[in-house]
């Protein structure tokens, strides 16, 4: 009998040293499948952030809500047609951007947004002229300063208007990194300058992988 016990629980032990092995072993799959390529360390944010509802219009005067951003990738970008130098350099890298990535498969459906945070000079009508000099598909977006200001928010971005010397000549400080919203409306990714845009559709691919 004493035999037998200890055979029954010598058993026991090699099932749960084998049972615990293998589920080390798969938390380690687990564990290493999920981990962040260095390339991508300073680009993907620990957790997405859903974006909460809001209301602005983009250049041909139609809504531009939580619904335009669901079911397609998008990058985005906050300034203002004025911007002297950052605004028209990341467009034009937005620009290539988009035509290295349009057609692919995981992002057929690539969303290119200018939210211009200088509502005062940036009319729908501007708008629609400054988004045709880098590309007629990109999406200029307005709205009101209430309707802007907790909308970047989201983003955790911010602007400042610098000090006027007349209402029509004065410069914006803002954020000027590219953000990623996924087809679930997300924030997963933000691209902080200066970009490139080789590097920024390298990684895009591994995130699209991931």
């Amino acid at each position: 009998m004493p035999s037998r016990n200890i055979l029954v629980l010598s058993s026991l032990v090699l099932v749960t040293a084998f049972v615990t092995v293998l589920i080390a072993f798969s938390g380690f799959k687990l564990f290493t499948n999920k981990q962040v390529p260095t390339e991508l360390l300073a680009v993907l944010k620990v957790a997405p952030t859903p974006l909460q509802p809001f209301s602005l219009i983009d250049q041909n005067n139609k809504p531009f809500t939580l619904k335009q951003l669901l079911n397609k990738n998008t990058l985005l970008f906050f300034g203002y047609t004025t911007c002297p130098d950052i605004c028209p350099t990341t467009l034009t890298t937005l620009n290539q951007i988009y035509k290295q990535l349009k057609g692919t498969a995981s992002y057929t459906n690539l969303n290119i947004v200018f939210v211009s945070v200088d509502p005062q000079r940036d009319t729908t009508d501007k708008l629609q002229e400054y988004m045709k000099y880098f590309n007629k598909d990109f999406l200029g977006v307005t709205g009101s300063k209430d309707n802007i200001d907790p909308f970047i928010k989201q983003f955790n971005a911010a602007y400042i208007i610098e000090e006027k010397s007349s209402n029509e000549n004065y410069q914006v400080s803002h954020t000027s990194s590219i953000f990623l919203v996924n087809p679930q409306a997300n924030i997963i990714a933000s691209f902080s300058p200066p970009h490139n845009s080789k590097i920024i559709v390298s990684q895009l691919g591994m995130i699209s992988e991931r």
